[in-house]
């Protein structure tokens, strides 16, 4: 192999070499704004959640309903198996009209359940998939499920199931 042939295959290895190298560089750089990013929606999706969960046990219809999205597509389900009951309010205006009516029913506030901290949560672009446990003074334990839209740059809760499973008990029936 002459000189001239060795240089193009050195040049030609080292221009591979180093481009495969920019490109790893660029996928790094990738994943760590995409981290930052899951990390920040999260944040954001906690804090709807937990300013929606304390207006709700405050009594704070206004402030609760900041927290929704305000479309004839959304729902809210609840199934309660200590009570035997199923609740489910389809589209914003049934479902405004349940919290107000509950509220008007029930004025007085109850303890707000220990904020959340932990989320599972599945980004989908402007929507969300969140999904986790909390344990209720009153109710005991819940499990909830919502779906969460970005509406102007805010989180909003777009749909919602609740599953309370009371509180647990060693008796034998």
């Amino acid at each position: 192999m002459n000189f001239k042939k060795l240089m193009i295959l050195t040049s030609t290895v080292l221009f591979f070499t180093i481009s495969c190298e920019e490109i790893k560089k660029q996928e790094s750089e990738e994943t760590v704004d995409q981290t930052t990013d899951t990390t920040q929606e999260k944040e954001a999706i906690l804090e709807t959640l937990n300013n929606e969960t304390r207006a709700a046990f405050q009594r704070n219809y206004e402030s609760w309903k900041e927290k929704w999205v305000h479309d004839e597509d959304i729902t809210k389900i609840y199934i309660d198996f200590p009570e035997n009951t199923f609740s489910e309010s389809l589209g914003w205006n049934e479902i405004s009209q349940f919290v107000k009516t509950f509220i008007e029913e029930h004025p007085e506030p109850e303890p707000v359940p220990e904020l959340l901290d932990e989320i599972d949560v599945r980004l989908y672009g402007n929507g969300a998939w969140v999904s986790y446990e909390q344990q209720d003074s009153l109710r005991g334990l819940k499990r909830e499920t919502r779906l969460m839209e970005k509406v102007d740059g805010e989180w909003k809760i777009a749909g919602m199931q609740t599953t309370i499973y009371g509180f647990e008990t060693n008796e034998i029936e």
